[in-house]
Order: structure tokens, then C-alpha cells, then sequence
């Protein structure tokens, strides 16, 4: 295996942008569907991310075989994204005021770490090193 990259399937995916491009990330490729964004890569250094509707997706499987409503399906399945950053408090200022759902805290594995929620329903954990632990 060389890479992983998860493929967030969405609603919409306009709306999780913002919430990754403030993080430093930057959209590299859209592709439309219909009236709206169907598809969007983001990179940042080694970190990639896709968002897909669930539109696009059933409209891009529907004739391959695959089963009908694949994109309801896909929603079903969960994950969680854990993204390590150098500055945690840079990184909370930079967010402004998001869904907390894992109030900042210091954990046995040695990070400092907030889990917030994107605005598409994504729950990130976002965390950084504390200083002395490895």
C-alpha cells in the first residue's frame, strides 16, 4: 500500500470548505453535479481529503451495476478524522467558534486535543504533540 485518502460523502459539500481551507488546506479539484459541487479534493502537505455527494455518487454508479441508492448507503458508514497540527491553539483561534464535542483535554498518548464537529457533520479531532512526550 502507498496511500490512503477517505472519501467523505456529503449532502453538500460546499459548506465543508470553508472549514478546511481555514485549516490551511487547499481545494485542488471540483467537479460539478447538476446545480452543485459534486466532488472536491483537498491537500495540504501529505494530508488529501475528497468529499462527494451522495447525488454524484449514485448518479456515477448507477450504470455500472452497483446497487441503487449507494450514496444513502455509503452515509451510513462513519469515521472519524484525527489530524495532528503543530499549534493547537493557532488552530482553535483559527477555527472561531465550531461544535465542541470532545472538550480540549490531555491525553495518556502524550497529545493535547479537541474533537470538533465540520459543518457537513464530519467529527475531527484536531492535536498536537505536548512538549516532552513521545
Amino acid at each position: 500500500m502507498k496511500k490512503a485518502t477517505p472519501i467523505i460523502t456529503v449532502d453538500a459539500i460546499e459548506p465543508c470548505l470553508d472549514f478546511w481551507t481555514t485549516l490551511g488546506l487547499t481545494v485542488t479539484v471540483t467537479v460539478p453535479h447538476e446545480d452543485a459541487m459534486g466532488f472536491a479534493m483537498l491537500h495540504q502537505g501529505d494530508i488529501e481529503l475528497m468529499y462527494q455527494s451522495r447525488a454524484s455518487i449514485d448518479a456515477d454508479l448507477g450504470e455500472s451495476g452497483a446497487p441503487a441508492g449507494l450514496g444513502a448507503e455509503l452515509a451510513h458508514g462513519t469515521s472519524t478524522l484525527f489530524v495532528e497540527v503543530d499549534d493547537l491553539d493557532a488552530t482553535i483561534a483559527a477555527l472561531g467558534e465550531r461544535e465542541v464535542v470532545v472538550a480540549r483535554r490531555q491525553t495518556f498518548y502524550g497529545m493535547d486535543e479537541i474533537f470538533v464537529r465540520a459543518p457537513c457533520g464530519t467529527l475531527v479531532g484536531l492535536a498536537a504533540k505536548i512538549e516532552g512526550s513521545e
